[in-house]
């Protein structure tokens, strides 16, 4: 994910290179269009046609704020407008919110994932607002003959308080339109006593259309003369095509036409396959029954969860093969220690399934143009692959950004778009929908990854934790990760916090495709530490807030690094703060539990941000688990931009965390996925969901983003928490209290 992001998180503000551009639109109006060049760009990359946020004021007052990232649920369509009307003094009720489409010339760094929305566009996208409301401000002041520095401006009205004269923004549009833009690190912002929109609830822009049933999603898109597409792949991963009987599935009433299509080896791009057309997609779709196809399954048929697993055991008996960290003297702590802990950990395959499944609709144009309508996380990727694969210019290929039903990282692939194009070229003229359908989602996604976990620690004769050891056991070749989730920091904490620890890994190879999935690396890796660390305190003889406040006590930051070297590393203060507000939060009393019900705590720090969660569950004779309470205190920076939405990113987090953590992995047998639709693969749901409390501790810090943060550390939380009630140790997901002694 990191190549991914790697452009969008650099861009960390506007620069003296940030321009703004105005012009007058058709019948009278304002049309601004914001400049903000990438942190990382040469100079000369960058030009004045280069944009990436527009504002147009109409002649009757109506503000159109395009939305530059896709839209995949977490808000951004909403919250990054909000910025900009705040610093605008816009009228949000007559704040209309259009959905840019892919658009190199104008923007620059359209993506979803990561948590970094916020981050990146605080500062921009405000400095876009501002420098609108002061063209706005100069047009006024030169109609009325006055200095602009005692003007002000609320819901889109400047007024002079000299004379009580008003004019509103769509009256000063056109006059504004003319101005010459101001230099973009010099416009002044707002105090933030004096914000009127950042920190107030506000209902998502697409909420009233979701719930009126508007065709806003990926697979809501009509096109004249449309036809639907299905494609088949091979069940196991890697697996050739050899050769395809297709008659019978072409004489399946509505078949228009089936064909073979040939790919590569790359997973992320096109595999081979077969592709059937057909007038309505269940037609498709059935068709596939027909197919006759031999596959040429090579040695990945082999592979399988349990054969991972047992060469994990075997990996973890020995020493890691490579080295994370590596700080103080490890043998020593653990020679003299007075009591040593060793404990196996260890997480599963899971597959992302949004509610949505993956879809894109394609029009090849006779001049050799590619037209798309797809729910993509990274258009620019797409974009430039697609360019690639199909051997055009760039401005032969087109996307059109639609609203994403979920995604949570696998849109951030774009293998489907592929096919699409595949199926398009063959049928010029016509538009394609190629739709998978729910088995085609869970057998063909890119999976988070299973890992393993042999963690030691030392305790010496005081009870102090003197030495950790991980030796983590994960997918790749050699020293080189097969993916970023599947990989490991070497500042994981406790690092930096205890005197003596090593971090190794060794690496196994698959060809089962690896990706990232919301909280990537973080949402299993918090399972593995903070589960091991309750281990530790429970054998000094206290809890796990105990243990986490004495190895925060010192203040300390550590280096920025990673995505985002800007932005500043762990801090120990914020760490406390949360932890400390959580236990207030829930009535933390160290030693309750017992009897079939307890609480568990856990707490992580990713995306820069700061989360301590507290889990009250249940677990009844039978084993039935019952979160009923959870207890969340978050520090993502100084403002909650869209409380309304912060709220809803939580409550999601957690409620997907702990579903992940009772029910949730995906199998891996003869080289392909056991699992295909929710029957077995079972999404929480109401029943599962308990009491969410939220609150955010708005420390002195820039805001970052929510969409990822929260669900790490509710998972340890749930299974320190059945500790507590049962006495059983969770040491692998997901939950299984029947198999644990």
């Amino acid at each position: 994910m990191p190549d991914l992001l790697e452009k969008e998180q650099a861009a960390s503000g506007l620069t003296r290179r940030s321009m703004l551009k105005a012009s007058v639109i058709a019948g009278g109006g304002l049309m601004i269009a914001a400049s903000i060049p990438l942190a990382g760009c040469a100079p000369g990359e960058v030009s004045s046609d280069t944009f990436n946020a527009w504002v147009q004021i109409a002649s009757d007052g109506t503000i159109t704020l395009m939305n530059q990232n896709p839209e995949i649920g977490q808000g951004i369509a909403t919250m990054l407008p909000m910025l900009i009307a705040e610093e605008l003094d816009a009228d949000w009720d007559k704040v209309v919110i259009e959905q840019a489409d892919y658009d190199a010339d104008k923007y620059s760094g359209q993506i979803a994932g990561g948590s970094f929305a916020t981050p990146t566009h605080w500062m921009p996208m405000r400095q876009v607002g501002a420098a609108t409301r002061q063209m706005l401000l100069a047009a006024a002041a030169e109609r009325w003959g006055v200095s602009a520095d005692g003007l002000t401006t609320e819901k889109s009205v400047v007024t002079d308080p000299a004379s009580g004269n008003t004019l509103s923004y769509g009256d000063l549009a056109e006059d504004a339109a003319k101005i010459s833009p101001p230099d973009m690190e010099s416009v002044a912002l707002k105090d933030e006593k004096d914000f009127t929109l950042i920190g107030q609830s506000i209902g998502g822009t697409h909420s009233p259309k979701i719930v009126r049933g508007e065709p806003i999603f990926g697979m809501d898109t009509q096109l004249d003369g449309m036809v639907y597409a299905a494609f088949e792949r091979a069940p196991v991963f890697g697996a050739k095509l050899v050769s395809a009987d297709t008659a019978q599935a072409e004489a399946v009433p509505g078949v228009e036409k089936v064909f073979v299509v040939k790919g590569g080896d790359d997973p992320f791009k096109l595999i081979d396959g077969v592709a059937i057309v057909a007038n309505n997609w269940w037609t498709a779709n059935k068709a596939r029954e027909k197919l006759k196809i031999e596959w040429d399954n090579g040695e990945w048929a082999s592979h399988s969860t349990e054969g991972y697993q047992k060469k994990a055991s075997q990996l973890m008996a020995g020493r890691a093969a490579h080295k994370l960290a590596d700080n103080g003297n490890v043998d020593r702590a653990f020679a003299s220690a007075a009591k040593v802990l060793d404990a196996e950990y260890s997480y599963p395959f899971l597959a992302h399934v949004p509610m949505e499944p993956q879809n894109s609709t394609a029009l090849y144009h006779d001049d050799g143009t590619m037209e798309f309508w797809a729910p993509t996380q990274t258009p620019e990727r797409a974009h430039g692959d697609l360019v690639e694969y199909l051997g055009v210019s760039p401005d032969k290929v087109k996307i059109h950004l639609t609203r994403m039903g979920g995604g949570f990282g696998r849109r951030l692939y774009n293998d489907f778009m592929f096919q699409n194009a595949a199926i398009a070229k063959e049928m010029p003229g016509t538009p394609v929908q190629l739709i998978w359908s729910r088995e085609d989602d869970v057998h063909s996604d890119f999976y988070r990854t299973a890992g393993w976990h042999r963690l030691r620690a030392a305790i010496d004769g005081s009870g102090k934790l003197t030495g950790l050891e991980d030796h983590f056991v994960t997918f790749g070749k050699g020293a080189e990760f097969a993916e970023f989730s599947a990989s490991m920091g070497e500042s994981e904490f406790p690092a930096h916090f205890v005197d003596n620890l090593r971090y190794g890994y060794s690496t196994m190879e698959t060809r089962v495709p690896l990706g990232a999935m919301r909280a990537p690396r973080s949402n299993a890796i918090a399972f593995t530490m903070q589960s091991f660390l309750d281990e530790v305190a429970h054998a000094q003889g206290r809890d796990l807030p105990a243990l986490m406040l004495e190895l925060l006590a010192e203040s300390k930051t550590l280096p920025g690094g990673g995505f985002r070297p800007d932005m500043p590393g762990f801090n120990s203060d914020r760490a406390r703060a949360v932890i400390e507000k959580v236990l207030d939060m829930s009535n933390w009393q160290s030693g309750a539990g017992g009897n079939g019900s307890g609480k568990g705590f856990g707490f992580y720090f990713s995306h820069f941000g700061y989360f301590a969660e507290v889990v009250e569950v249940s677990v009844s004779g039978s084993g039935q688990i019952q979160p009923h309470h959870v207890w969340v205190a978050g520090d993502v920076g100084k403002h909650i931009i869209n409380p309304f939405g912060a709220l809803n990113q939580v409550e999601g987090s957690v409620i997907d965390g702990l579903g992940q953590a009772v029910a949730l992995a995906v199998e891996i047998k003869d080289g392909a996925v056991q699992q295909s639709n929710f029957h077995d693969y079972p999404l929480p749901r109401i029943p599962i969901t308990p009491q969410i409390d939220v609150e955010f501790i708005k420390s002195d810090n820039p805001p970052t983003g929510l969409g990822e943060p929260a669900l790490p550390p509710v998972v340890p939380a749930l299974t320190n928490a059945i500790f507590a009630a049962t006495g059983k140790r969770v040491r692998s997901l997901p939950i299984d209290l029947d198999n644990i002694a």
